[in-house]
C-alpha cells in the first residue's frame, strides 16, 4: 500500500475520532456540565492522536509538511460533513460544496509543481 494512501487512511480514522471528541458532544451530553464533556472529549481525543501521530510520520515520507496539512484539511472537511448530516442532523447546505471547491484550490497550490 502506498505510503499516501496509508497516511489517508489513518487520517480518516484520525478525524473520526477528533469529529466526535469536539462535537458529539453537543447532541449527547448537553445535560451535562461542560467539565464531563470535557473529559470524555478527552477521552475520545486520545484515540485521535493514537492514528494522528503516526499518520503525519508515514505521511512526512512522502510528502512535504504543507502537503500533509492539506490532506489533513481535506480529509477532516470529507469527515465533518457526513457527521454534520447524518449525525447531528444538520440540514445540508450550499456552503459545504463552495467550502469544498474552495479546498479544491488550496490542494492545487499545495500539490502543483513547484
Amino acid at each position: 500500500m502506498s505510503t499516501i494512501l496509508r497516511t489517508a487512511g489513518l487520517l480518516v480514522v484520525s478525524n473520526t475520532f477528533m469529529t466526535f471528541a469536539w462535537y458529539a458532544h453537543l447532541r449527547n451530553l448537553s445535560d451535562r456540565k461542560w467539565y464531563v464533556a470535557a473529559v470524555i472529549s478527552w477521552s475520545i481525543a486520545f484515540f485521535e492522536y493514537m492514528f494522528q501521530v503516526p499518520a503525519n510520520r508515514i505521511g512526512y515520507q512522502a510528502l512535504s509538511l504543507g502537503q500533509l496539512k492539506m490532506l489533513q484539511e481535506i480529509i477532516t472537511l470529507s469527515v465533518f460533513v457526513p457527521f454534520a448530516i447524518l449525525y447531528m442532523k444538520q440540514p445540508p447546505r450550499l456552503d459545504f460544496l463552495w467550502a469544498s471547491l474552495c479546498m479544491v484550490g488550496a490542494a492545487y497550490f499545495m500539490f502543483r509543481a513547484a
